[in-house]
């Protein structure tokens, strides 16, 4: 079985592709090469190495990296047969509404180009590949003439207000014909917004939502953007490659664990207030941590994120076995255990003290 992951070193490309050199299963095939496709490839990137025994037994490892803009190296994306294709290559919200051409290029017109190789590919008589793309809760938006529900569901009529919510929503239906089409078997996993992510911000208009919490716990102050009072979804690294997992090796079909028609599944949300983000940090990492949050509300920034929904009825995911995170704590704690290095030693004093 052959996987590609595009966007294989960013941040949830390199944890869905440790994930799966963990299990080196896919439904219980094993996967003989896993194709990390990126424009940026990290030399350290771990899920690059692939040291494992099982591996070298073979006289080589499982992995393949392929470097440059996708939409130029689709080629040798498919130079020989993908059976998987885990779609994370994306251009992000801010920057998307900074550039709109940038945005339908990189979004847009690099996944219809991806899926058209696919379809190219069952075409030609190969295997019809498995397409997971990865949506957002962008695609949901508050429009004045219909306003969103308190809750919102796949059911949920979906309106962007921003540009990245909208190519993402175009997406997702060229994903929807391409399967009814018979091209593809395309599946669709809108994510919450990931928090508290590791490493550098990037331009995602949601980024401050770990940068409040990640730039602290490193001791470097941080700006929160938004007004305390505002309801955002997260979801943990951890429970959204889980997700994008779960959603990708789940069958067709009704009753629970399957995955019935063609809608979209939206990842469990988690939805906390940011002043009980903030109030969490102060309660595992203590005051001097929290005390280098600056709240300056930036209107840009606010009009984007806080035109997305904060409350999802997560049935659809649940039927899958999948669950939104129990806590905020959690997801703070958890980031603390998994990058104990990006943590500084006081607050890391703090956290054990249980202030």
């Amino acid at each position: 079985m052959r996987i590609v992951i595009t966007g294989g070193f960013g941040f949830l490309g390199r944890q869905v592709a440790d994930a799966l050199l963990t299990t080196r299963t896919f439904r219980g095939a094993p996967i003989d090469r896993l194709v990390l496709a990126d424009r940026y490839v990290q030399a350290d990137a771990k899920a690059a190495t692939d040291p494992s025994p099982s591996s070298s037994s073979r006289g080589y490892p499982i992995v393949d990296v392929v470097q440059g803009d996708l939409a130029n190296s689709l080629d040798e994306v498919f130079t020989e047969p993908v059976d998987v294709l885990i779609h994370l290559a994306s251009a992000v919200s801010a920057e998307c509404e900074a550039d709109f051409d940038l945005g339908m290029s990189a979004n847009v017109d690099t996944t219809r180009a991806l899926l058209e190789a696919a379809r190219a590919q069952s075409a030609a008589g190969g295997p019809t590949p498995l397409v997971v793309f990865s949506s957002s809760v962008a695609v949901y938006g508050s429009d004045p003439a219909l306003p969103l529900p308190p809750m919102v569901s796949e059911s949920t009529l979906p309106t962007p207000r921003s540009s990245y919510g909208a190519q993402k929503l175009v997406c997702e239906q060229l994903v929807a014909e391409y399967t009814r089409r018979g091209f593809i078997d395309g599946r669709v996993t809108r994510l919450m917004t990931v928090s508290v992510r590791p490493g550098k911000p990037n331009a995602a208009a949601s980024g401050f939502l770990s940068g409040i919490i990640r730039e602290p716990l490193a001791g470097i102050p941080a700006t929160c953007p938004v007004r305390p009072d505002l309801r955002v979804a997260l979801a943990s690294p951890r429970r959204t490659v889980e997700g994008i997992l779960r959603v990708a090796e789940a069958e067709r079909g009704e009753g629970p664990g399957r995955l019935d028609g063609g809608l979209p599944v939206n990842l469990p949300a988690l939805t906390v207030t940011v002043a009980e983000m903030l109030a969490t940090l102060r309660r595992v990492a203590g005051n001097a941590v929290a005390d280098l949050v600056t709240i300056a509300p930036d209107r840009g920034v606010e009009a984007i994120v806080g035109s997305w929904p904060a409350v999802f009825d997560n049935a659809r995911a649940t039927a899958l076995g999948l669950e939104p995170d129990p806590g905020f704590e959690s997801v703070v704690r958890d980031y603390m255990d998994d990058h104990a290095d990006a943590v500084k030693f006081g607050a890391r004093l703090a956290a054990g003290s249980g202030r």
